[in-house]
């Protein structure tokens, strides 16, 4: 089995992919002229404001929703893998697919907010919706609401259970068994309260979560900012292949960069445009600004906080891809959120491993929460008539299955499905908003043209010449432009 599934993990993610991630985020950053550096205020400023209403959450709880899922176990194992598997150069890969993903991440976010429905009451969108609307496949729109169903409620859950579990053995000594039913249980409140209440919780968990951590991170980087020159510079050396440490690691600083970093970050995956398709704003790029956004607060703030701690403590391994290790500075120490751990354990040894510990509960509970979302929208768009409620609760013990199963399988095995996951959602994604990239363009320069003219911009698609935005196009009827924010 498990040789089964590392052939498959192979196959997805083979040069490929990583050339079309790369070559997605470049193509998207010049045709927006770089809007991930013009609209950096905007996107800020976009954050707060606009109102919740019967069908759709804030624009602050849908990024909260999306960093839910961005913001998980590859923000801390995920980070310490990369450099693992592809020394410090990796952490240059990971920050330069986060930057030229945040264009990616607007098109997608945009689109989802764009092809939006009504559906159970509360607005739905994501790749499947606008797959089927804005290029006419319905049978592509089909293939990635199954393979986004399979990922996020299998494959997916797992990595991040597994990864609580770890670290709570780790710090606390508490079984593995005992932590995968503790989380399971909680995933269960939360996930049968619906889409508005994972909103509600993910909207106080996350600034929290994320704010801990990074000031933990920051405490560490101020003890050690003599060193942050060096650092920096280990980093950029050994991504060009220039560290002597480091040397022959190239390709896999690349890919592991490249790999973890869209486990991280998830831009172009196509996992945040389900929850920027639920924000009630006035015009569909404000969202994805907000979403662009996120991708810098998940890499460029939490990855590197993760990155300089390990970096700078020296608390890491790397592998030879020959055999052996190139650097063992911890022997015998597991590949993951150990790394981390010891990196904080060595400034606060009586506080280090329970902190990482709880730091991964909270990111990685919020990441499965994310996940079931994801899953029940894209469910929803199968079930074409309102999901039955017998699928919605099979969806939901799927869910808390492979969450305790994760929790109690090899880091390995749960790290590679969930490579797998991820691979077949960035696939059917990224080449599906390659070719449906006009209407999210359009909308940016709508959004710019109604700015320039010191107007809040609204949306209206017929005046764009963009077909099939039913929700926007019923409210622009009606007169009252969807959302106010």
């Amino acid at each position: 089995m498990e040789t089964i599934v590392n052939a498959v993990n192979d196959i997805i993610w083979s040069n490929a992919l990583i050339i079309l991630c790369l070559g997605a985020g470049i193509y998207f950053s010049i045709v927006t002229r770089f809007l991930q550096v013009r609209y950096l205020k905007d996107m800020v400023r976009l954050l707060v404001g606009g109102k919740a209403s019967a069908k759709g959450v804030t624009s602050f709880q849908a990024f909260s929703i999306a960093i839910s899922g961005r913001v998980g176990t590859g923000n801390i194992a995920g980070v310490a893998t990369a450099i693992a598997m592809g020394g410090p150069g990796a952490v240059f890969w990971m920050w330069a697919i986060a930057f030229l993903g945040a264009a990616s991440a607007f098109v997608e976010a945009t689109l989802g907010q764009i092809y939006k429905e009504v559906k159970d009451g509360q607005y739905r969108g994501g790749p499947a919706f606008y797959i089927e609307k804005g290029l006419g496949m319905k049978w592509y729109a089909v293939v990635f609401a199954l393979a986004t169903v399979l990922s996020t409620a299998f494959f997916l859950p797992g990595v991040q259970s597994n990864s609580i579990a770890l670290g709570v053995k780790n710090a606390f000594d508490i079984p593995v068994v005992v932590t995968g039913g503790a989380v399971t249980l909680l995933i269960a409140l939360i996930i049968f309260g619906g889409v508005k209440r994972i909103g509600r919780v993910a909207e106080i968990v996350v600034p929290f979560m994320a704010g801990a951590y990074i000031l933990m991170a920051i405490i560490i980087i101020l003890l050690n900012v003599s060193q942050i020159p060096s650092v920096l510079s280990l980093i950029v050396r050994s991504a060009f292949d220039l560290e002597p440490a480091f040397a022959g690691v190239f390709g896999m600083a690349v890919a592991w960069g490249v790999k973890r970093g869209i486990y991280s970050n998830e831009a172009g995956q196509g996992t945040a445009p389900h929850p920027a398709a639920a924000a009630e704003i006035s015009h569909p790029a404000k969202q994805g600004l907000v979403q662009a956004f996120s991708v810098y607060v998940d890499t460029l703030f939490v990855c590197t906080a993760t990155a300089f701690m390990i970096l700078f403590t020296g608390k890491y391994n790397v592998k030879n891809p020959a055999g052996g290790f190139l650097v063992e500075n911890i022997p015998g120490a597991a590949i993951g959120g150990e790394y981390t751990q010891q990196a904080v354990n060595t400034h606060f040894p009586a506080l280090g491993g329970g902190f990482v510990a709880i730091s991964l509960f909270f990111f990685a509970f919020t990441t499965i929460m994310a996940y079931y979302y994801i899953a029940e929208t894209n469910l929803s768009y199968l079930t074409q008539k309102g999901t039955p409620k017998w699928m919605l609760w099979g969806l939901r013990f799927l869910i808390l299955g492979a969450t305790f199963y994760g929790s109690v399988k090899t880091a390995a095995m749960a790290w590679t499905l969930g490579d797998i996951g991820v691979g077949m959602m960035a696939w059917l994604n990224i080449i599906a908003i390659l070719i449906l990239r006009k209407p999210a363009l359009l909308a940016l320069k709508d959004y710019q043209a109604q700015k320039d003219a010191g107007k809040d911009p609204v949306f209206n698609p017929k005046a764009l010449g963009i077909k099939n935005a039913d929700e926007w196009e019923k409210a622009w009827i009606e007169k009252e432009p969807v959302g106010r924010a």
